[in-house]
């Protein structure tokens, strides 16, 4: 087995293109057998082996920089830099990380858990290098689906006028999670089946230098000669013409032509852009039939291909689909919309029922949010559907063309809260924080799908402004649902279990936690009151008075941030008020970066537990005691 013998980049040195050819099938049995227990990004990383075996063969990591778009497709790349046999961890608690880590190795240089940064970062590093005098490489990878984002066509621009040496190479698959859309795409998709340009090109180059010193006027007439039959079979002109040389189409999983290419294209002044042709699954069949689904896949029987899925309720974002399809059959100004998230999001279902009033706009939150603001003020009903990571990306856009206006777009955020595997870069605690702050914001998180349901009838049927329902990236909870959904009415919490020794004020998932800490503490002689901040903003501010005109001790509870989340709003709220007196603790997602595990790993990691929160009541006991007993 070749894939024994290679435990850094320099060991690939030694091999010949067979040889390297033959490690890249032993990569992908590799990965197929370790994926099919731990789960991960399948599909992505199948369809880059023979360009991560090129780029370290040619190249030297790490003081050539090699930047991954995402970290999708990294996976080859750690295997061939030294952890391989971190593998069975993958994407576990403590283990190997699924994307591009710095504190794993030093041959990672550039973490990206969201898309279309590696072209900025690349433009970094060579700034950075020719400031130094240095003299290495710099290599960016990007999909053509996070090219479509804004960020991306920005660095482009911005390459192309400094005119630094790097290489972009756009790994083309035509898919980022979901099948790309827009214009771009179908650009690209014109140049892949263009089998006439390189032919051409290369004859007319040949032509032109037989001429002996073309000069003056003759030089002139060849250029836009040169330039006709690009812009007349359709080249990679648009690439040219932000300044890059353009090399491609080339086959992705032809080794020699890679490495024939990279070759040329070191020998090139300035930007060059190596447009590479990939099949996502490259090598498993069921990947390579329905790549989409293999993108990030659960474990998995690697014969049949079987997805291994635990029974039970429906995921909350199946509740979401479930409810917006029903309001959607009732009125008919309700338009989805998602940033290249309609698998993730819920929106497949919708989308065959209602194919018109499904927009994907492709990697592009920014464009996404303020189109989403001009269809409501149109009269539309916008549902924005997007993770809570990806929200961040059009903040601006949230605080300046949706509440700013006051356009009645509904955002229905998806795991919100921690995310198990993915990570740091996709937990989705920030959201509270960053929205509820914003004029003119509703913010909402159900207790259970029943409730999530009546939220989104509640979103519906607002009328004043842009609103929000956040929910988790778990199973719901098995709860009955209501035949009809009613909304609730604004800024209205409910108490779901009484006590009167002290209150924990919770939101989402962790009601159960509450109620959980509530029944241990019940044993040893306290009643904790436990009351579903359903509202995030507005608070429920007749119910936040009455528990302080009772003196009661109150904890919150949150799967947010502690910093500016739903405890914070509490504290202002009671100092707004002058109740000094009352007494807050607030047990949230402290000021960190959680990393990657199962969710109940993290949890336990930052207090969100029923045996931390009953240790944090009972500390209050002295006090709670005093003030029932009376001063001794």
């Amino acid at each position: 087995m070749l894939l024994e013998q290679i435990n850094q980049p320099k060991d690939l040195k030694a091999l010949n293109v067979a040889q390297l050819e033959q490690l890249a099938v032993e990569i992908r049995e590799f990965l197929i057998e370790k994926l099919s227990v731990t789960g991960g990004h399948l599909a992505p990383n199948l369809g880059v082996v023979e360009l991560t075996l090129a780029l370290h063969y040619l190249y030297d990591s790490p003081t050539d920089k090699f930047i991954f778009d995402v970290g999708h497709q990294s996976y080859v790349h750690k295997i061939l830099t030294g952890r391989k046999e971190q593998f069975d961890t993958l994407r576990k608690y403590k283990g190997l990380c699924g994307f591009v880590k710095r504190s794993e190795s030093e041959h990672d240089v550039w973490e990206a858990g969201h898309s279309s940064t590696s072209l900025s970062a690349a433009m970094g590093m060579a700034l950075a290098r020719d400031l130094k005098g240095e003299r290495n490489k710099v290599v960016a990878v990007i999909g053509d689906g996070a090219l479509t984002g804004g960020m991306a066509l920005e660095a482009l621009n911005h390459i192309g006028h400094e005119k630094k040496n790097l290489m972009v190479i756009l790994n083309d698959n035509e898919m980022s999670i979901a099948p790309n859309v827009g214009a771009l795409h179908h650009y690209l998709g014109k140049i892949r089946t263009d089998r006439h340009y390189q032919k051409a090109k290369e004859e007319l180059n040949q032509l032109l230098n037989k001429i002996p010193a073309i000069g003056g006027k003759l030089a002139k007439t060849a250029e836009r000669l040169k330039d006709s039959v690009k812009y007349l079979l359709v080249s990679g002109i648009l690439f040219e013409q932000f300044g890059f040389t353009y090399f491609g189409p080339v086959d992705g999983h032809d080794l020699n032509q890679l490495l024939d290419v990279m070759e040329q294209a070191n020998q090139v002044a300035g930007p060059v852009l190596i447009h590479v042709i990939t099949v996502k699954g490259k090598g498993y069949s069921p990947a390579e039939a329905d790549s989409h689904k293999w993108h990030g896949i659960t474990p998995y029987k690697i014969e049949s291909g079987q997805v291994l899925k635990a029974v039970g309720p429906p995921m909350y974002t199946e509740v979401f689909s479930e409810a917006l399809i029903e309001l959607a059959e009732q009125d008919n100004r309700i338009v989805a919309v998602t940033p290249a998230m309609p698998g993730g999001s819920g929106l497949v279902k919708f989308a065959e029922r209602f194919p018109n009033r499904m927009i994907d706009v492709g990697i592009a939150e920014q464009h996404a949010a303020t189109m989403c603001a001009a269809l409501a003020m149109e009269g539309m009903k916008p549902v924005f559907a997007v993770y809570s990571t990806f929200l961040q990306r059009a903040y601006d856009q949230v605080v300046h063309d949706i509440c700013r206006h006051n356009s009645n777009v509904i955002f229905a955020i998806d795991r919100a809260g921690f995310v198990g595997p993915d990570g740091e870069t996709h937990q989705g605690v920030y959201d509270i924080a960053f929205l509820r702050h914003i004029p003119n914001m509703v913010l909402m998180m159900p207790k259970d799908e029943n409730e999530l349901r009546r939220m989104m009838k509640t979103a519906v049927d607002y009328d004043d402004g842009p609103i929000a329902v956040r929910y988790p990236r778990e199973n719901a909870l098995g709860v009955s649902i209501d035949p009809a959904m009613t909304p609730i009415p604004i800024g209205t919490w409910e108490t779901v279990r009484e006590g009167d020794s002290s209150v924990i004020i919770a939101v989402g998932p962790m009601i159960q936690v509450a109620e959980e800490a509530a029944e241990n503490l019940k044993r040893e002689g306290l009643q904790v009151r436990v009351v579903n901040a359903r509202f995030i903003k507005p608070l429920d501010e007749s119910m936040l008075l009455q528990i302080a005109d009772e003196g009661l001790e109150v904890l919150v509870l949150e799967e947010g941030s502690q910093q500016g989340g739903l405890g914070s709003a509490i504290l202002e709220f009671y100092s707004l008020n002058n109740k000094h007196g009352v007494s807050v603790r607030i047990i949230g997602v402290p000021d960190v970066f959680v990393e990657h595990g199962s969710i109940k790993e993290q949890r336990q990691e930052t207090g969100l537990t029923a045996e931390h929160v009953g240790a944090e009541l009972k500390a209050l006991l002295p006090r709670m005691r005093k003030r029932v007993n009376g001063p001794a």
